[in-house]
């Protein structure tokens, strides 16, 4: 039977959506597979907001209508047909539950939104569905508007109203209460009885709707303006009814301004106020009455280097716009990535996750899936943050990723820039990157130190001064200058620039370890179940059986270092001694090289890919083996095959593909791939930083013993 977990609130507007995705998150990194459920959604037409959300993040396998019971009607409808009150309600439930309980390892349950009846009767209600289901209870309380003495008694109430009904509680989430009453209330609701008590404070980030969802609602029409800035947050609207002179005096950061489209002055004005550092820059306009602004207007904005605000297009009049737009409901839905990294944040920094999963009594998958992996960097990235320099500040992709990873708190950025330029750019895509340090190469107060320091380190090979300090402007070179010069951890490049433009700095002056012959990388291959490691895919084109040994021991450290028990299989055409020929010869002679230099690695080689694979064919090609089989960690015998291989794997198994990841350095540099997807950035970053934690563990035994002697 799986294990479950039921979420429910005490009234309307509690900010549930963020527990729920909170848990979701949690369970998601600790069971490979987790499915979620919905006993009553409400009866519109349109999708369940929780439910679409839940299904397209976490990549729930099964259809829509499969994840709810039933509608608020069918439950109504069922209300009247005689039997008790729930009766016929708790049996249809039941039913669907079960078929996702047979499906998954862990099932979260999300209760009712409390609309259409008093919340007394729909408390009673999911009460009553996590009795009869059986599963323990996760309570959410809504702080908004309340003193800390009151949700004392919430509280309490909420623990002992689900304790009556037979539910048992996991813990109480005090969510949406205001910033500056959040320690009293931590101090005054220490736990309920036996129950902890988490207190999430209200996130403007959160509760403001952004221009999108407000474009939605009015079924608005795009005048001007990038749509990427529709995910732009607005924190106040303005009735822009009065002068220009006026208005500007009543312009704040993330001000929507509502006014008749034929005013075109104060069009003119949010253009201009977007381009002037005296006043904020205007999140959006609204024009209403359906008018729109006169041709010559039109093509005067048309031909402006900046783009305007988001303009938008109404058929209402001023007064029912403002009327609507102050009615919109903010949720944090499907696709807004920005607040869903936002909730998870809220969550993880409020909610001590450890405690919880064990209150929830969670048993570790001995699967792991993608997700697991990807969501086990973050938590190892964050556990000890690290400071990760992206000289790439003009690529979006890169603004994008730096704004998650700040959001998630998973290490310290430098981005490489203009900051005026990357600044405007991040306004522009509604990112928030004050967290961020902003440096300009050009004009840095570090340039001429870097370009001495790297004059004496490449002088003899006839570099000179003035050329040093032209070379240490690019940003390649600035940003591997940071790391060499402890101003950095680690850096991360290559989603605008080659691989070679991107680690030739680092061959320079960073250097390969003690130890270590040769740079190199590996990819995490993130399968449905496990996660293996191919190496090299994507550095060395032909190495010879020296390096091979390197490229094997260094892989394998790489996969000790993210949890992937090293079993090396050194990849040939052909299994043990069956064949014969230089190429096999090498892989051979690199195996012994392996077990003569790390007796403690297990390795075989040469060893085909399906024999290293699968026990079935392993035990005919190569019986008693310890790695044939179960291998984790493959080795290719030159970069043509490595590369064909996890590009093969990753479009026919689907296959997620981390990487490519470089080894051997003194200090990380990690290349991305040109077509990097802002997710990749994330977890290349993630991954860089915890290479960076693990320079910093050798670094201080080092310096201990040297202090000692």
């Amino acid at each position: 039977m799986a294990q479950s977990l039921y979420i429910t609130a005490m009234g309307p507007g509690s900010g549930k959506s963020v527990v729920t995705l909170g848990l979701m998150d949690l369970l998601t990194r600790r069971v490979g597979s987790v499915g979620f459920f919905r006993p009553v959604v409400r009866s519109s037409g349109a999708p369940d907001n929780d439910l679409e959300l839940i299904r397209t993040r976490y990549h729930l396998v099964e259809p829509y209508d499969f994840l709810y019971a039933l509608t608020s009607d069918e439950v109504r409808a069922m209300a009247d047909d005689g039997e008790g009150p729930y009766d016929a309600a708790l049996k249809a439930i039941m039913a669907r539950f079960k078929e996702l309980e047979h499906r998954h390892e862990f099932v979260l349950c999300e209760g009712t939104d409390f609309t259409g009846v008093s919340a007394p009767v729909e408390f009673e209600f999911n009460a009553e569905v996590a009795a009869h289901l059986g599963i323990p209870v996760v309570v959410v309380v809504n702080g908004t508007d309340r003193e800390p003495v009151d949700l004392v008694g919430a509280v309490r109430i909420a623990a002992e109203s689900l304790a009556s009904r037979g539910a048992a509680v996991v813990a109480v989430v005090v969510n949406r209460v205001a910033a500056e009453l959040v320690d009293d209330v931590r101090a005054l609701v220490p736990s309920a009885g036996d129950v902890p008590v988490y207190v999430l404070p209200e996130s403007s980030q959160l509760v403001s709707p952004t221009l999108g969802e407000l474009a939605r609602a009015l079924d608005a029409d795009l005048l001007f303006g990038e749509p990427a800035r529709l995910e732009a947050l607005v924190h106040h609207v303005k009735v822009a009814a009065m002068g220009v002179p006026r208005l500007l005096d009543h312009l704040d950061e993330g001000t929507l301004l509502i006014t008749p489209g034929d005013r075109a002055d104060v069009l003119l004005a949010a253009v201009v106020a977007r381009d002037s550092a005296a006043y904020p820059d205007p999140v959006g306009l609204v024009l209403t009455g359906g008018l729109v602004p006169d041709p010559t207007v039109v093509r005067l904005l048309e031909g402006l280097r900046v783009p305007p605000p988001p303009t938008l297009a109404v058929a209402l009049d001023t007064y029912d716009t403002a009327v609507a737009v102050t009615g919109v409901e903010t949720a944090v839905s499907a696709g807004n990535d920005r607040k869903i990294e936002t909730a998870l944040a809220l969550f993880e920094d409020n909610v001590v996750l450890p405690e919880l999963a064990q209150r929830i009594n969670v048993v570790r998958s001995t699967r792991v899936t993608p997700l697991m992996f990807e969501y086990d960097l973050i938590e190892r990235a964050k556990a000890d943050r690290r400071h990760v320099v992206l000289p790439e500040g003009d690529d979006d992709r890169i603004l994008e990723a730096a704004d998650q990873l700040l959001r998630r708190g998973v290490c310290d950025l430098t981005i490489l820039g203009e900051p005026s330029r990357v600044k405007r750019r991040a306004t522009e895509l509604a990112l928030d990157l004050g967290a961020a340090q902003v440096v300009d190469p050009l004009s840095a107060a570090w340039l001429d130190d870097f370009a001495a320091t790297y004059y004496e380190l490449r002088k003899h090979k006839g570099v000179t001064q003035r050329l040093a300090h032209d070379i240490v402007t690019d940003v390649s070179y600035f940003g591997t200058m940071m790391v060499h010069q402890g101003l950095a951890d680690a850096m991360v490049s290559g989603a605008a620039h080659t691989t070679a433009h991107t680690i030739r700095p680092a061959l320079e002056f960073i250097k390969t370890r003690p130890g270590v012959g040769i740079v190199s990388s590996v990819f995490f291959m993130c399968l449905a179940d496990r996660v293996l490691v191919y190496g090299d895919c994507a550095v060395n084109t032909n190495p010879d059986a020296e390096q091979l040994a390197d490229i094997a021991i260094s892989s394998a450290e790489t996969a000790a270092q993210f949890g992937v028990v090293p079993l090396v299989a050194m990849l040939s055409y052909s299994t043990g001694t069956s064949g014969a020929g230089e190429d096999v010869d090498k892989v051979r002679e690199a195996t012994e090289l392996v077990r003569e230099r790390r007796p403690d690695l297990k390795v075989e080689g040469p060893i085909q890919y399906d024999a290293a694979v699968d026990a079935t064919v392993a035990a005919a090609k190569l019986p008693g083996s310890e790695v044939a089989g179960h291998a984790t960690v493959f080795v290719f015998p030159d970069l043509n095959t490595g590369n064909n291989t996890y590009k093969a794997v990753q479009r026919s198994a689907g296959a997620v593909a981390i990487g490519p990841v470089l080894q051997g350095l003194n200090k990380p540099v990690n290349d991305l791939s040109r077509g990097a997807l802002v997710a990749d950035i994330v977890n290349t970053v993630a991954i860089t930083a915890i290479q960076a934690q693990a320079v910093r563990a050798r670094a201080v035994p080092a310096k201990e013993a040297t202090s000692r002697g």
